[in-house]
């Protein structure tokens, strides 16, 4: 028997994130374990009247690449991809692991080189999203690994997920457009900031925003989601900021991460471990050292740090920044290989001055939105 809530998660990706139609070619993203969510959107897609098909992956080709493979094979992309992330309408990616560590003692160079060579297909998929020639929602079906890593039993983890997605409830699609109005409302507020001031442990880091569109995150990219971001201008970041979360990326995570930026760029960089790691992302091309994004997390029933970043990052009360590739669609210039969100935890001390104005203490904002976050999940 199909778990219900993954059929409504299905429905939820098919016809309120994609808005799939008629024959549009729709692709599906995973890995083998992510089977019964794959199945499920599939037939969604289906009724839909779309033209799906499948993409899933074997778990350990990667790692059997970055180990054995010659550095043009790791860089090595298929005219196929390339042609693929052309013609699609539609495609979604589902992020469900068996082991979310096996990249930890890889070779760190080989990695990185992958990582840089599957982000320009990343970066084209991003423009086309831009431009609005295609549609894309990353979700996830929850696994051991996941449940693991985020200290849960599995069936703890599911009810987790699931609830935060709202797919718990029969009608997860009218709470996502309830909280679209409420989080375009905030979206709509920020939109005149020139000047962001974020204050907490270790952290008084300025970050210019004006001339940027803040761009409401409502289930369209992700599920679940909850967030509100933009991409900052690239000259404009400075002072420092200290992540108590590990940044996790790829699997590897880099804990205590504290950031100098001037000039918009990072200065110095220090963490309590993974430093070479940290250093080597940092390193990765000319617009690693740059903030791509800033953006507040919205969702509280997000509560935990789950290492997961399509959840952590939108942690009620946490704001997230990323190092690298900033939108396109939110006026974004910086070009990167990487994009790496970090998640900067502000629900005890936290502070943000939105052009010298205290507008956000203690992970929430002192003026609530014209239709509030919670009541719209009630």
């Amino acid at each position: 028997m199909t778990d219900p809530r993954i059929e409504r998660l299905a429905d939820l990706v098919v016809n309120y994130s994609l808005e799939l139609t008629e024959d549009q070619v729709f692709r599906i993203d995973g890995f083998a374990i992510a089977e019964p969510l794959a199945l499920a959107i599939y037939r969604a897609a289906l009724r839909a009247g779309a033209r799906p098909y499948t993409n899933l992956s074997l778990d350990g080709l990667a790692e059997i690449l970055v180990a054995e493979g010659s550095d043009d094979q790791i860089t090595y992309l298929s005219p196929v991809q390339w042609a693929e992330i052309e013609e699609l309408d539609a495609l979604v990616t589902i992020w469900s692991e068996t082991n979310t560590k096996s990249f930890t003692r890889s070779d760190e160079t080989k990695h990185g080189a992958l990582i840089a060579a599957q982000r320009k297909l990343s970066n084209r998929r991003w423009e086309r999203i831009a431009k609005g020639e295609l549609r894309w929602c990353g979700t996830l079906h929850p696994t051991h690994a996941h449940a693991q890593d985020a200290a849960m039993s599995l069936a703890d983890y599911e009810a987790f997920f699931f609830g935060a997605c709202h797919t718990d409830k029969d009608d997860p699609a009218s709470h996502w457009q309830e909280v679209s109005h409420t989080l375009q409302a905030r979206a709509d507020d920020l939109a005149s900031v020139q000047e962001l001031r974020i204050v907490g442990p270790g952290t008084d880091l300025r970050v210019g925003v004006g001339g940027r569109t803040w761009i409401p995150a409502d289930g369209r990219y992700n599920m679940p989601d909850g967030e509100v971001f933009t991409s900052p201008v690239e000259t404009e970041t400075e002072g420092e900021i200290r992540y108590t979360f590990p940044a996790i990326f790829q699997g590897r995570e880099v804990e205590d991460v504290r950031l100098r930026f001037a000039g918009g760029s990072v200065v110095a960089a220090e963490s309590s471990r993974g430093q070479a790691y940290l250093r080597q992302l940092l390193d990765l091309d000319a617009g690693a050292r740059i903030l791509g994004e800033v953006a507040f997390g919205l969702n509280y029933e997000i509560d935990r740090f789950t290492r997961n970043i399509l959840l952590d990052e939108k942690i009620g009360g946490t704001m997230h920044l990323a190092l690298g590739a900033a939108f396109q669609q939110a006026g974004g210039k910086n070009s990167s290989a990487l994009h790496w969100d970090m998640i900067c935890d502000l629900r005890e001390e936290g502070e943000v001055y939105a052009d010298g104005e205290l507008v956000w203490k203690a992970g929430q904002f002192l003026e609530a939105a014209p239709v509030a976050v919670a009541a719209a999940r009630g």
